[in-house]
């Protein structure tokens, strides 16, 4: 979809309410957005010279946080130039629209783009209202474009067609009313949402706008937006049934092709698919000793593949910062970035364009990742929107749940989870009664873990109490708890697929029930990491023969994250939602008095 698309929406969204001319919508704008609207807002110089710098700004990985993530989820770390670090306060669409605002100050061309994630898997202020929220923050954020992420599928491909063109839910109707009492209609997004790669199994067609074209004064530059390919490995199959998820450098390049044939030869890929630097900073240098050599991970032989003419590719997905110059084929640099996740981190990437050419020149290009900090002013019109529905999600959201004596942590790295534990144990307890299931294991996929527990309040609920805003933010997905039948040689494939097939690149280290104990040899490869001698149920070696009652939501009986064993389950019992087995937890083991402590580790013994 062009530019022009978007200005022909935003005039009818104008007609809806009340504004029937281009410029009375441009007079109601505030005086940023009336700029950028028409194209003379952000300057660089007077823009009619043979070359024009092009501002980029970009984030991804949101995923609904509005409000400042708390405890190690709402930080970034910073190296110092004595090579000490220090971690630094990060995130809250607050402060992300002050930040950006700012940014785009003394540009006349200024683009924000995403590369997906927006929403999805977010804490309760926005999937209580299905990301409604985020839209519109979104919306009042000037977002450009943003490609889909697979989290963008969480609820389906009728639900983000809403998200994209507007209406309320189907089953639960609007959220808030007009001045006049009638219901307020969800607009939608005034963004387009990307879709390069995702198809119709039986038309071949994207299932949103392939790419989008941004212009102003003849400046022209071309988005291409794909999620990953392996997008079906980690999302419920019942959203996407009837969709294919198509390899992202042969749609990145028949897409450019595309561009080029309409005159677009400065192109930008938005690719919700991303690397692994070696640095956990911010400001880690990932282009020494030399371009690209300190990251890892997919999105290096993506963009070694990707086509030439593409001069830039905004990245996602991993939840990693990084600002790299990755080779290209025809072996010349190219910008690659991520920032991060959750709103901590922008980017801000210079496209120096040619007129004559109509090309970036591609040895102008400057990209660095900036910390979203929480000393500036906040954006007014945003702790509006944060309020109005805070408001609306306060009776759900401060109900207390539970107690917790410290926090209970979810660290990115490290194998074992103080707060996996905990679930673990909640969804083994909820399904071990012989009427819900006779469960004797627990087991708990790491990327359905979204954020820890913080002891310090939050609100006005006082240190130590987990109110069930708190807990849906742990745990978004409400996915269904199951207890199934599985063989012990299924659960040893099981914990071998954590390290092999679709997930020995990347591993996905399953959270387990106290009780259920293993070795993971890190100094092996593949399914040879998991020690299978070692791997035990209450002191006893697993049986291959015998058949074992485990507990898992729905997603991972499913054979999600990479786990197609756990397709062959049998006798299948559906319990509550995880989320409820967790407050449940909390309920049965916590009080004022007597708080729940963080967990012990060692249910995985890590030889490294």
């Amino acid at each position: 979809m062009s530019a022009t698309s978007h200005q022909k929406r935003r005039r009818i969204l104008a007609a809806v309410a009340g504004l029937t001319t281009v410029g009375a919508l441009v007079a109601a704008m505030p005086a940023g957005a009336q700029e950028r609207a028409n194209g003379h807002g952000h300057g660089h110089g007077h823009g009619y010279g043979r070359t024009v710098d092009v501002q980029l700004l970009s984030f991804n990985d949101l995923h609904g946080n509005l409000q400042p993530p708390a405890g190690s989820a709402g930080r970034v770390t910073h190296t110092n130039p004595d090579g000490t670090t220090k971690t630094i306060d990060a995130g809250g669409a607050e402060y992300l629209a002050t930040h950006l605002r700012q940014a785009r100050e003394g540009h006349r061309y200024s683009i924000t783009a995403a590369a997906g994630d927006m929403i999805g898997a977010s804490p309760l202020l926005s999937g209580l209202f299905h990301d409604e929220p985020t839209i519109e923050a979104l919306n009042k954020l000037d977002l450009d474009v943003t490609s889909v992420g697979n989290h963008e599928f969480d609820e389906g491909a009728l639900e983000l067609a809403r998200m994209q063109n507007g209406g309320c839910h189907p089953t639960e109707g609007c959220y808030e009313k007009t001045a006049k009492g009638k219901s307020k209609k969800f607009r939608g997004a005034d963004f387009p949402y990307l879709a390069a790669n995702v198809t119709k199994e039986k038309s071949g067609r994207p299932i949103l706008d392939p790419y989008f074209i941004w212009e102003r004064n003849g400046v022209k530059i071309g988005f291409i937006g794909v999620t990953l390919e392996g997008t079906p490995n980690i999302v419920s199959a019942e959203g996407i049934k009837g969709l294919k998820f198509g390899d992202e450098v042969e749609t990145i390049n028949k897409y450019t092709k595309v561009l080029e044939r309409k005159g677009v030869k400065s192109i930008v890929a938005l690719l919700h698919e991303g690397g692994l630097p070696a640095s956990s900073s911010y400001n880690y240098n990932c282009d020494s000793p030399g371009p690209g050599d300190g990251v890892s991970g997919p999105i290096v032989d993506i963009a070694k593949n990707v086509s030439p003419q593409v001069d830039a590719l905004i990245t996602g997905h991993t939840h990693q910062a990084y600002a790299c110059s990755i080779p290209d084929p025809s072996g010349k640099p190219r910008t690659v970035t991520s920032a991060a996740s959750f709103g901590k981190l922008y980017t801000d990437t210079t496209l120096t364009y040619d007129r004559r050419t109509r090309d970036i020149v591609r040895t102008s290009v400057a990209s660095a990742n900036h910390v979203v900090t929480r000393d500036v002013a906040k954006a007014e019109d945003m702790t509006r929107l944060i309020d109005r529905w805070n408001a609306l999600a306060a009776p759900i959201a401060n109900r207390p749940v539970g107690f917790i004596s410290a926090d209970i942590e979810n660290p990115f790295e490290p194998f074992e989870k103080p707060l996996g534990n905990v679930i673990a144990d909640a969804q083994l307890e909820g399904m071990a009664p012989a009427d819900k299931g006779g469960a004797q294991i627990a087991l708990m996929n790491p990327g359905g873990i979204r954020a820890g527990l913080v002891h310090k309040a939050s609100g006005s609920e006082g240190d130590g109490v987990v109110t069930y805003g708190e807990a849906f933010t742990v745990q978004p997905f409400t996915n269904m708890m199951t207890a199934v039948d599985l063989t012990g040689a299924q659960l040893i494939t099981t914990l071998q697929q954590q390290v092999s097939g679709a997930n020995q690149a990347a591993p996905k280290i399953l959270q387990v029930s106290k009780g259920f104990t293993y070795t993971l040899d890190t100094t092996k490869t593949g399914a040879d990491r998991i020690v299978v001698d070692s791997v035990k149920l209450n002191g006893e070696a697993i049986d291959l023969g015998k058949t074992y009652r485990v507990a898992m939501n729905e997603f991972l009986a499913g054979g999600g994250d990479g786990f197609p064993v756990l397709k062959e389950h049998k006798n299948k019992l559906v319990g509550a939602s995880d989320l409820d087995a967790l407050t449940a937890y909390f309920a049965a083991h916590s009080s004022a008095a007597a708080p729940l402590a963080p967990p012990a580790t060692g249910r995985i013994t890590v030889v490294k």
